[in-house]
């Protein structure tokens, strides 16, 4: 256990459950760490910070499978206001972990956190103008502003198959890894081919007797530009002004993807799809295999996965991919039984099948004003002001909420806007003596027909294929339809016509 996990283990005399907090963040990964330092940069010491799991840290802790990794350049995939001294262009997930362990220890939020503290409901009580949270269903604890930094990547999401309850193997959620399980010549199957997938096939295909991939759709990848930092270049690095430019020069080549994305088909389908296809073609020479792993929709509407190593694994004589056409029917005491009737035998069966990143970014119940339930407003699909916060639910934040999800640059970019934009409405009701604040349900309203009138110019709308950024409606809830920077515009400062305060 490390010097962060037995603090967190132990803390803190400083929070107390059944106790009226002014701040309650849910959450440790990076938006509970910005939040919790924006809280502490405006003297707000008055909060906590509640982790489900009994380690802190998030997506990077929590995800500990073979091989995985950013896929943001990591100057640009951390806080703006903390530089790191980063091994490679890419971080591997034992580095970005580091990376949450250092700003944890840096701002002394272990002192702030509560682990093994799920919560499992909460509830606006409006005559006290503050939330009641029930944590595992018992221990409850009140704030007066409510910021939810749960993640919209957290709940993994595992199919139903008919058999699951006979299989005798080993099986589990790549978010649930079982390291206990030595893959050494076991016969291995995986279902599900996205950007975990990508990462985990190469770094277990040479330890395993066989390897069956079982997708649902191919993805388009395209060759990831890694590099090691030399010594010179990581002390150069070094300088605040020198990390600066780097950040800056990546933000801006990255933003201009968005071009691609909403504005020009062309870019997409001749520059970044041709890049694709020749990627493709030169990893895979086998035309049957190169047939299954090219999609049929335009690069962009799913997620691009970024590897030079998930096609030379899928290619080894040992390797088998399933295409939809040949999925799992139903599982046996020790097999996979294919639609087309393949009786494979297996060992281990991984799930790589993703997260409820859209009607299920919150993963409690949440009552706003008279009793009004979240799931009942999100019942059509998910929706927020600035992807932020919901009419008749009074200061409740939801952090990387509905349509904040950006698919061109980092996530901490939009993060730390969303941050802003909660400070601002938290600072106002405290500068004014109010209550509490909440959005409009015209404001609301307004901003969400904006976002779904941008997103049918965008090719998660147009691209053809039906992805994990859509919600049950059809329509798009998890990106943002245009700039990082236009995001952070919006967010910058508090639209006091927007906005009810309550005394």
């Amino acid at each position: 256990m490390s010097r962060l996990e037995i603090n967190a283990a132990k803390m803190s005399s400083e929070i107390v459950v059944d106790a009226k907090y002014t701040a309650i963040i849910i959450g440790s990964g990076f938006g509970g760490q910005c939040a919790a330092i924006e809280c502490l940069k405006k003297g707000l010491n008055d909060f906590a910070i509640l982790e489900r799991r009994d380690f802190v840290g998030g997506t990077w802790s929590q995800n500990t499978y073979p091989g995985a990794a950013v896929d943001v350049h990591s100057p640009l995939y951390s806080l703006s206001f903390e530089p790191y001294d980063w091994s490679r262009m890419f971080a591997t997930r034992e580095e970005l972990q580091n990376y949450t362990h250092f700003v944890f220890e840096k701002y002394q939020l272990s002192e702030k956190t509560l682990t093994a503290k799920n919560v499992t409901h909460a509830q606006w009580l409006d005559e006290q103008k503050c939330w009641q949270i029930t944590v595992n269903d018992t221990e409850v604890m009140y704030a007066q502003f409510l910021i939810n930094a749960s993640g919209p990547l957290s709940t993994p999401v595992t199919p139903k198959i008919s058999g699951q309850e006979h299989f005798k193997g080993t099986a589990f959620h790549t978010n649930n890894w079982d390291h206990s399980v030595d893959l050494t010549n076991k016969n291995v199957a995986i279902i599900g081919s996205g950007a975990s997938a990508a990462q985990v096939i190469p770094a277990i295909v040479d330890k395993v007797k066989s390897l069956h991939v079982f997708q649902r759709t191919p993805h388009w990848i395209l060759p990831r530009g890694d590099v090691q930092f030399k010594p010179w270049q990581r002390s150069l690095l070094k300088f605040k002004w020198i990390y600066k430019l780097l950040r800056f020069a990546i933000y801006w080549a990255l933003e201009f993807r968005i071009i691609a994305f909403k504005y020009s088909p062309f870019l997409l389908k001749f520059i970044a799809g041709s890049s694709a296809e020749k990627h493709l073609a030169k990893q895979v020479k086998d035309l049957a295999l190169r047939q299954k792993l090219t999609p049929d929709f335009t690069i962009g509407c799913k997620r691009i996965i970024l590897s030079n190593t998930l096609y030379p694994a899928l290619t080894k004589s040992h390797v088998k991919v399933h295409d939809k056409f040949d999925s799992v029917e139903h599982l046996t005491q020790n097999a996979v039984v294919t639609k087309r009737g393949s009786n494979i035998p297996i060992d281990v069966l991984v799930y790589s099948t993703g997260y409820d990143a859209t009607d299920g970014i919150v993963s409690y119940p949440i009552e706003g004003r008279n009793g009004k339930l979240l799931s009942n407003c999100w019942a059509d699909y998910p929706r927020a002001y600035l992807g932020t916060t919901i009419p008749d639910f009074p200061n409740l934040f939801i952090v990387t909420g509905p349509n904040t999800g950006i698919g061109h640059t980092s996530a901490i970019f939009v993060i730390e806007s969303q941050i802003r934009y909660i400070n601002n409405c938290i600072q106002a009701v405290l500068r004014q003596n109010k209550r509490s604040i909440e959005v409009k349900s015209e404001a609301e309203q307004k901003y969400t027909d904006m976002i779904h009138q941008e997103m049918v110019r965008t090719v998660w709308y147009t691209g053809g294929c039906n992805s994990w950024y859509k919600s049950k409606s059809g329509k798009v809830t998890t990106m943002f339809p245009g700039f990082s920077f236009t995001y952070r515009r919006l967010c910058s400062r508090l639209r006091r016509s927007d906005h009810i305060f309550m005394d």
